[in-house]
């Protein structure tokens, strides 16, 4: 079998790879290197570091860097003083080491065992109360109508929720004089509907997404989607915009229709 610092030397002059390059590459010094490839191994700092340093130049020169550390370790390498010293020491002077104990696999189980056993009853014992609905039937509900009972049982009543009414669409206007008065009417495109008109008697129900309407007077009464509304009592000409749903809104002069 070849020497190892001979298989390290003359792999290396193979491969035509210098020393120095060596050293850059695996970060060992170069005197090291060279300790290595002439088995000078007092040169090198202890069997520990010539072991990692073999490792590593054999790896980098692609040989079997195990083998090289396992003939490194038969023939070269001694015991330190740890591995001469008996496991026990027989004399009186020694101290005795305690023995070390062992717990068995099934004490281990045993005590798993036990702890998933308190951890379910934990589980239920915690999770029981939140579990369990509450009770309905002696809970008020937060619609109950105060007061209203029922006959035998004395429970309080949901209150019943009313739906909201549709929202108009359109505007539906009646209009009631309480004397003669001139009326203008318009839809939303500014179409006449009355063309200034004296009326003195109510009309008819006139619909239209929106309207405006001029009076003569105040002696006049409007009536919208079922609601009745008085105009002021007035000498002189006043308007309104009406719209689906709202109240009437009154008119500036300069914004009243005439119908002309």
């Amino acid at each position: 079998m070849a020497d190892i610092g001979s298989t390290l030397r003359e792999t290396r002059m193979r491969e035509r790879i210098d020393i120095t390059t060596v050293e850059s590459a695996t970060k060992i010094r170069a005197k090291y290197l060279r300790a290595l490839e002439n088995e000078e191994w007092d040169q090198l700092p202890g069997p520990t570091f010539v072991r990692t340093f073999l490792r590593t130049y054999g790896d980098y020169l692609g040989l079997d860097s195990k083998n090289l550390v396992e003939e490194y370790k038969q023939r070269f390498e001694r015991p330190g003083p740890q591995d001469l010293l008996p496991f026990a020491s027989r004399g009186g002077g020694g101290r005795r080491q305690r023995p070390v104990r062992v717990i068995p696999p099934f004490a281990i189980v045993a005590a798993c065992v036990v702890l998933l056993l308190v951890a379910l009853f934990a589980l239920g014992t915690l999770g029981g109360n939140s579990t369990n609905p509450p009770d309905i039937s002696s809970t008020p509900t937060a619609t109950a109508t105060p007061g209203a009972t029922s006959g035998g049982g004395g429970s309080r009543r949901k209150r019943t929720k009313k739906a909201k009414p549709p929202v108009p669409t359109k505007v539906s206007l009646q209009i009631v004089p309480q004397a003669s008065v001139n009326v203008c009417l318009v839809n939303a495109a500014g179409a006449p509907l009355i063309r200034s008109q004296t009326l003195s008697t109510k009309t008819k129900v006139y619909r239209s997404k929106r309207m405006k309407v001029t009076f003569g007077n105040g002696q006049v009464r409007m009536r919208l989607a079922g609601k009745s509304y008085d105009v002021p009592d007035t000498d002189h000409a006043v308007g309104y915009a009406l719209r689906p749903g709202k109240a009437p809104r009154p008119l500036p002069d300069n914004a009243l229709p005439t119908c002309a």
